[in-house]
């Protein structure tokens, strides 16, 4: 019988081990995410750029060069496709915005796995109401009209897609040659949606930004 308990223990003693050595860190995970963009990165032969350098072309990213933003205090990267039409956010004020958008999870391999494609839901358009003040944007889904809260079920605006809004124009096309502005974002979890945060996994975004009635 001793030796039956003995054994039954020792058992119980190589799972808990087994298990802790299986059970994986926030720093692990975060190390994970790391990878993954880095890999993300090279794969799509993407040339970051400094905020310095970012600032001396006058706020642009060179998309033949395939130049990104790497914005250090957020661990956001971003390519404006286009600055817009209209003029930017001003501080104190607020505005509808409308977007269409396409959500990829990099994490898990060399090319990326899409989650979200707004094409599939043409029918439904982004809405969010953006507040900047002082330079500061915070935002909320429309819940009548938002994928992102249709499929993460949070109002809040993930802060990864208000970093554009410093630097893009919103407006209504008003001619031919206007166009609404487009960005491509990779947004590590910390300033992700709900899922991306809880999970620690970051996504690539493309994303159309239009001022609202």
């Amino acid at each position: 019988m001793k030796t039956l308990k003995f054994l039954a223990l020792t058992l119980l003693a190589i799972v808990a081990l087994a298990s802790c050595s299986d059970s994986e860190t926030y720093a692990d995970m975060k190390k994970k995410e790391r990878s993954a963009i880095n890999r993300y990165i090279a794969n799509q032969k993407i040339k970051v750029i400094s905020e310095d350098v970012f600032n001396a072309q006058n706020q642009t990213t060179n998309v033949d060069k395939n130049e990104w933003v790497l914005f250090e205090g957020t661990g956001v990267y971003m390519q404006i496709v286009r600055e817009g039409c209209g003029k930017k956010l001003e501080s104190g004020k607020t505005e509808k915005i409308l977007c269409r958008f396409n959500e990829y999870n990099i994490l898990e391999s060399d090319s990326t796995l899409q989650c979200t494609n707004i094409y599939s839901y043409n029918w439904l358009v982004e809405k969010m109401t953006v507040k900047n003040t002082s330079g500061t944007f915070s935002g909320t889904f429309d819940k009548e009209s938002s994928l992102m809260y249709n499929t993460y079920s949070s109002t809040a605006v993930p802060s990864g897609w208000l970093v554009p809004l410093t630097y893009i124009k919103l407006g209504r096309p008003a001619s031919e040659t206007d166009e609404i502005a487009k960005v491509k974002l990779i947004v590590p979890h910390s300033m992700g949606q709900s899922n991306a945060s809880q999970n620690v996994y970051p996504c690539m975004y493309e994303i159309t930004y239009q001022q609202g009635a």
